[in-house]
């Protein structure tokens, strides 16, 4: 039997009435949480909707790295907590923090692509792993993305700056700067007026200069130098043809070009033939890789010595382009020089270098870094091996590929992060030395500072003893050894490796051809050779 209601809705039905509401505004606010967009990690903020700023801990970024991220994040963790809270019987672990500074998220047209920032973050974190492995200081990886296009870089300095004044775990230094912008350009001097101690791993233009900035990488004018050696022995039918990038923005690009022009332009009639296209790298500003003029009239005036000014990512667009153009005669051998940190596996697949086997065409690259190396182990710098071993066991885990050495960059950022590692131990070490006849070292221990740091790195030197040269304080990176303070012969060397091997590549290899040569930077400004241990191989 049902009762029929006189006033409508009763008790139940109003409390009903006013839980349904808050459940479902409830309901709402856990489905916006379980959908939103990641928050940033702390000391990371959301600018144009990408994380920037300085953080030891995990974050968004691109999906093939973020394995990588955690692993960094994971060993941050452990350093700090062996410093904070040792085990029981062991003594606590004083840390150190390297920064590095670069994009961690890309597209099509960012400053480095997602390979590059993947092989770039596992040689850091292979050099993070060396260094914490022994005695001495251990160091967290600071991980610090500056914007896909480097350059929301201003608020990521003002944070590493805030770090400095940090004496239990100060800032070491800060590396990456991946690319020669005029965003990177304004990073780097601003971190100098700041007295920060940068390395940038693979920056190359020449006038990317500034008083704390060191680079382990040669520039373009030491890498163009390397070439103008090679072609001394192999000058071809002598008749060259210029390819450069457009990009009136693109530091690297405009240096390289004007380089090229200072060195080669007369002998290889360079300012009769040349051509330009528009680079990928960089704001829209039309149809990059546009090479049909260029292919035409390489072919056209019987160009067999083609000298490109641009980067590797456009190299490919070129190759292809030549493979197509039927005005080309095909029974005469073509040059292809570039200048670089490795040869980019995008220059070396299956298809390309089908090409350039059927049109007879041979890249000559002036490197830092050579897959010869590793290859040929007779020929290796003496530092590659302790970087292999920590290099391989991360190769599976992070899905880094079979040709994940050859662009160079690993190892270059591997050499970047060991340098600063390796200023800071000597640094702590003569900082805790036993003074005044005693045998006990400070307690508290002195920490270094920033300007320690420096003053570590800039007085890594060739000298000169009178019969040979030697190489004091040193690094014994994976690309070889070498040092920064300026020779005896020149003004400055603003802080470009010294004696630094530079290897000249030839891909694919040409047929009865004698091994590749390796030359060294700066080397002529000495009255001996570059010290025997800097590599073993054909000089």
């Amino acid at each position: 039997m049902f009762l029929s209601r006189r006033n409508g809705f009763g008790p139940l039905d109003k409390a009903i009435a006013v839980l349904v509401p808050l459940v479902l505004i409830a309901v709402g606010v856990v489905v916006y949480l379980a959908t939103r967009p990641e928050d940033c990690a702390g000391g990371l903020a959301k600018r144009d909707g990408q994380c920037v700023g300085v953080t030891d801990s995990a974050f968004d970024a691109n999906d093939d790295i973020k394995g990588l991220i955690r692993a960094v994040a994971d060993e941050n963790t452990r350093v700090e907590k062996a410093w904070e809270s040792p085990k029981k019987g062991q003594t606590r672990i004083p840390y150190g923090r390297i920064a590095l500074m670069m994009p961690f998220t890309s597209d099509d047209s960012s400053a480095m692509t997602a390979p590059m920032i993947r092989r770039a973050l596992a040689g850091a974190h292979a050099a993070q792993l060396r260094a914490n492995s022994g005695g001495g200081p251990h160091y967290q990886l600071l991980m610090a993305p500056d914007g896909k296009d480097l350059d929301k870089w201003q608020p990521v300095v003002d944070d590493l700056e805030d770090l400095t004044d940090d004496r239990e775990s100060p800032l070491v230094g800060v590396m990456g700067l991946p690319s020669s912008t005029p965003e990177t350009r304004d990073a780097m001097r601003a971190l100098s007026d700041r007295r920060i101690a940068t390395v940038g791993p693979v920056i190359t233009s020449a006038d990317m200069n500034a008083p704390y900035f060191f680079k382990t990488s040669p520039n373009n004018d030491l890498l163009a130098d390397a070439l103008g050696q090679y072609l001394k022995k192999n000058r071809g039918a002598g008749k060259g043809f210029l390819v450069f990038d457009s990009r009136p923005d693109d530091v690297y690009s405009r240096n390289l070009q004007k380089l090229i022009e200072k060195k080669f332009g007369a002998k290889y009639g360079l300012r009769k033939r040349s051509a330009s296209f528009l680079g990928s790298t960089g704001p829209d500003a039309g149809i990059p890789q546009r090479f049909q003029s260029a292919a035409q009239k390489i072919c056209v005036t019987d160009s067999d010595t083609v000298f490109f000014a641009g980067r590797d990512q456009d190299l490919p667009a070129l190759v292809k382009r030549l493979s197509q153009e039927p005005s080309c005669d095909r029974s005469r051998p073509v040059r292809i020089l570039k200048v670089g940190i490795g040869l980019d596996p995008t220059l070396t697949t299956p298809e390309l270098t089908q090409m350039l086997r059927d049109t007879k065409t041979t890249m000559v690259a002036a490197a830092s870094v050579t897959s010869e190396w590793w290859r040929n182990k007779s020929t290796a710098p003496d530092g590659l091996g302790g970087f292999l071993s920590v290099f391989d066991k991360l190769k599976k885990p992070h899905g880094l590929g079979e040709k994940s050495l050859d662009d160079g960059y690993a190892i270059m950022y591997h050499d970047a992060f060991m340098l600063l590692a390796n200023a800071f131990d000597r640094s702590y070490s003569e900082a805790n030395e036993p003074t005044g006849g005693s045998t006990r070292t400070p307690d508290p221990a002195r920490t270094p500072t920033k300007d320690d740091v420096y003053n570590t790195l800039i007085d890594a030197s060739i000298v000169d003893t009178g019969d040979s040269t030697r190489c004091i304080g040193c690094l014994q990176g994976a690309a070889g050894t070498y040092g920064f303070e300026k020779s005896s012969d020149t003004d400055d060397t603003d802080q470009w490796p010294v004696c630094k091997p530079v290897p000249v590549i030839e891909y694919p290899a040409v047929p009865g051809r004698k091994a590749q040569d390796t030359f060294r930077t700066f080397e002529k400004t000495f009255k001996h050779p570059c010290p025997d241990d800097v590599t073993r191989g054909d000089s």
